[in-house]
């Protein structure tokens, strides 16, 4: 099972994929406003190495990071994990939950049953 990234990791990786591979002063810069602390940032990349979502080339006493982990593999982790935890592993009642909270409304419903349609092909 895929570790679970916390909300700052997430948004480190989320510019990390979004470069493909850089230095810290190309995440900082592919980072949305506010942007946080160069310190925080490299701090969380140790981290990301760690949970092995990042890898390493190292070049002198600089560091450039590439993703280990695409975006869309994340992704179906993530949401598997988010139906299994909350929703018993049933996305029929997480799509629920979201026709009640969010507004899903049926011509959402029925344009994504469209587009399950043809991804099956």
């Amino acid at each position: 099972m895929m570790k679970i990234l916390t909300k700052a990791e997430e948004q480190v990786m989320q510019a990390i994929w979004k470069i493909k591979e850089g230095f810290i002063r190309d995440v900082l810069e592919a980072m949305p406003s506010p942007k946080p602390h160069q310190n925080t940032v490299s701090t969380i990349l140790k981290i990301l190495v760690d949970k092995e979502f990042v890898g390493i080339k190292v070049f002198g006493r600089q560091h450039q990071y590439y993703p280990l982990i695409t975006k869309d593999i994340y992704s179906k982790s993530s949401i598997r994990n988010l139906v299994k935890g909350y929703f018993g592993g049933s996305f029929s009642e997480a799509v629920s939950f979201m026709v009640k909270e969010n507004g899903l409304t049926v011509e959402d419903l029925e344009t994504l049953l469209t587009q399950l349609k043809k991804a099956k092909k």
